[in-house]
């Protein structure tokens, strides 16, 4: 197997990377259930999965605690939280791999029974999610999604202020930078899409005022990390968790043009292939790439991810497409998987089913492929 584009080194920010193979951002909920704060395991998960100069995305983490969706998942708004995410960065650290966190804020794909006081989830306006999609409870029983609240326009600045605090404890916990949460049909996202937003102040209406709150939020994370620390994850063409914009090209080439003179670290993208948010298998077929779509209008490092293999991840660098691949649910399975592509070992299949929550089953007992040799 030979991948000369996919294993060729790459700056990212004032970071050296070694490959392009970047680990996503995985939801696993699995941090402390009392705390949010990430634990031993969490810390043994991230430090089998890094690789000199490779760089690894953690998973999303609510800025503040109205912005949680999933029960353990854990934040960066607590001493706590940072102290346990301080234990992840050390194990990542101690391979020679590099860490950013992904600062997260859910807005309406919450459920009250998540929320502080039992309150409804916040958003930019008031529009339930449909479609027969159900919600993520603190019980565990899945339940019909409800409207949420929207946001007074002096609480928005209190949103971003959470998303500075945030940049502010992830820097305390040693991360390398940080990635803004724009995708997935989250509350950065609904803020952009019209059908979300229906604002009629600064923050509503024409495509510059809806891509307001993301460039506030950016502009807030920059002031403390700098931006060449900070990244931006978008899913142009993307319908998870009730998004999807009916013309997306307008709206995101306005944000990645206002976001390229800020000379991030890097732009990331979902493919629209693999929009789910993954709580299922989809492989859309007959749609953009964004990749190829946004491409000419960036002018920085560009990371995409959604269901890559070695040989199309490779393909994608060489033809100048992206810059680096990220994976995901084969990063799972494949703690070593820089390893195996590159000498075109076989792969260990995921298994869904223990994707989210739990102990170490599906977590942290894959192995590493010179220890199924040995077995």
């Amino acid at each position: 197997m030979n991948f000369p584009s996919l294993f060729s080194p790459l700056q990212v920010g004032p970071y050296h990377l070694n490959h392009r193979l970047v680990m996503a951002p995985l939801t696993r909920m699995r941090a402390e259930q009392a705390s949010f704060a990430p634990r031993p395991l969490n810390a043994e998960y991230y430090g089998q999965r890094a690789t000199p100069g490779g760089l690894i995305v953690a998973e999303a983490s609510p800025v503040m605690a109205t912005g949680r969706g999933n029960p353990a998942t854990p934040g960066i708004y607590s001493e706590q939280q940072v102290g346990g995410w301080r234990e992840v960065v050390d194990a990542v650290h101690a391979k020679g791999g590099l860490i950013f966190l992904q600062l997260w804020h859910v807005g309406r794909v919450s459920h009250s029974s998540l929320q502080p006081g039992g309150v409804l989830p916040v958003a930019p306006s008031a529009v339930a999610i449909g479609d027969g999609l159900t919600a993520m409870t603190a019980h565990g029983k899945p339940e019909p999604y409800e409207t949420p609240r929207a946001l007074e326009t002096h609480e928005v600045a209190d949103v971003v202020e959470s998303f500075r605090q945030g940049a502010i404890n992830a820097k305390k916990a040693g991360f390398d930078g940080v990635e803004i949460h724009g995708a997935n049909g989250y509350l950065v996202e609904q803020f952009l899409q019209s059908h979300t937003n229906l604002r009629t102040d600064q923050y509503g209406g024409s495509i510059e005022n809806r891509a307001r709150f993301l460039m506030e939020v950016a502009q807030a994370v920059i002031g403390v990390w700098g931006a060449d620390r900070v990244a931006v994850r978008l899913s142009p063409y993307g319908i998870a968790n009730g998004s999807g914009e009916v013309d997306p090209v307008p709206l995101y080439t306005h944000v990645i043009q206002s976001l390229d003179p800020l000379g991030l670290a890097y732009l990331h993208f979902i493919e629209p292939r693999s929009s789910g948010a993954g709580r299922a298998e989809v492989n859309h077929q007959n749609v953009p790439s964004a990749m190829v779509l946004f491409r000419p209008i960036w002018h920085g490092v560009l990371i995409t991810a959604g269901g890559f293999t070695g040989e199309t991840a490779e393909a994608a660098i060489a033809a100048g497409h992206a810059d680096a691949i990220a994976f995901g649910r084969i990063f799972i399975s494949n703690p070593d998987l820089p390893r195996r592509l590159k000498h075109g070992y076989p792969l260990t299949p995921y298994n869904r089913a223990t994707f989210y929550g739990g102990e170490e089953t599906g977590y942290t007992d894959y192995s590493a492929y010179d220890e199924l040799q040995r077995a």
